[in-house]
């Protein structure tokens, strides 16, 4: 299965990736980089081939690079970015949420319900670069990009019309801001590996679980789950950080050229992001637009009038000031510089 969707959706993504031209005076370098979960297609379709041929390709030969998922390293994601600030990896990709636990600033882009579109979680990420900039720079890693994972949804099993049927149900979350969300509507918070998703699903342990919705299918969620809510909880994007020693030493032009790339790479993710999107929502609910197979049969829930208005209404009064309580102020602030005219919306320290 994990073949079949890798392949099919090396298409339906259409990573655009040799949008650069060949640059022929680079020095000669060599890279390391260590990059995300190894079984998903932004790595597969992404970061894998942009970084072992279309780097080497477009530099004329001079730059040669060795790439890993973090997982294929034998860790377990939240190390990249210590790793990289300490120089033992030169450049990786790590999860933003992965790192809520050491500054709250690294929520800041993907609090659950900030953003219901990918449209919008674009624009946010792109206004907070300044402020991500400045952070990771204090912390000895140059920032060079922010991607995502497709949207992160809700799978229930049994009736669901909108976020007021959260109430009571048990919910699978993965990161304290989705874990607050679930609370804010009534519902209740509970830690599931993903692994333990199907079985829990099935046994009644949770009624609900959050994951990507292209995800979801591939672990066949829909044999377990019979409605699939399209509103996107939250994005997960993903750093693309560089030692900020290690970078510094790199020749000028590479800095450059490095630069200018990894923003096509990036713009290419997002790209194949909303394309995955749709794709999940397509194939577990078994729309003639899916490109896979077995389909689901799910019940596709979309958000009314009223739940948008009861998700600003909760983003207000409840996600956004328990975030503000645990960030600095400064953090506070650049949400409210950044952010807030995004989303009409301050937080208050």
């Amino acid at each position: 299965m994990k073949r079949l969707l890798a392949t099919s959706l090396l298409g339906l993504a259409a990573f655009t990736i040799q949008a650069q031209e060949v640059v022929k005076d680079l020095p000669k370098t060599k890279l390391t980089v260590v990059g995300g979960l190894s079984n998903l297609t932004a790595y597969q379709n992404g970061e894998q081939p942009f970084w072992s041929k279309t780097i080497p390709e477009l530099s004329d030969g001079k730059i040669s690079v060795d790439i890993k998922g973090y997982n294929e390293m034998g860790l377990k994601g939240p190390e990249v970015l210590r790793l990289v600030a300490q120089g033992v990896i030169p450049i990786g990709s790590a999860t933003l949420a992965y790192f809520a636990t050491d500054n709250p600033i690294n929520e800041a882009i993907d609090l659950a319900g900030l953003a219901p579109d990918i449209k919008t979680a674009r624009e946010i990420t792109d206004a907070f670069l300044p402020a991500y900039e400045k952070h990771y720079d204090a912390n000895n890693t140059k920032l060079l990009g922010i991607s995502t994972y497709p949207a992160q949804v809700l799978f229930c099993q049994g009736k669901f019309e909108g976020l007021s049927s959260l109430k009571g149900k048990k919910v699978r979350t993965s990161s304290r801001t989705q874990a607050e969300f679930v609370q804010a509507f009534g519902g209740s918070s509970v830690t599931i590996p993903f692994g333990e998703v199907v079985p829990a699903l099935q046994n009644g342990v949770v009624d609900c679980a959050i994951t990507g919705s292209l995800s979801g299918y591939s672990a066949k969620w829909y044999e377990v789950s019979d409605h699939l809510y399209a509103l996107p909880i939250n994005w997960n994007q993903q750093l693309i950080v560089a030692n900020k020693a290690f970078w510094n030493k790199l020749d000028p032009k590479v800095q450059s050229f490095l630069q200018d790339n990894v923003k096509t790479l990036v713009n290419n993710i997002w790209d194949a992001a909303a394309v995955e999107t749709q794709q999940g929502y397509d194939c577990n609910t078994g729309a003639e637009a899916c490109t896979l197979e077995p389909k689901g049969k799910m019940t596709l829930v979309e958000p009314s009038e009223e739940d948008r208005k009861q998700l600003k209404e909760v983003m207000g009064q409840t996600v956004i000031p328990s975030w503000a309580k645990r960030c600095s102020a400064d953090c506070v602030e650049s949400f409210n510089q950044y952010i807030g005219p995004i989303v009409d919306i301050t937080a208050n320290k």
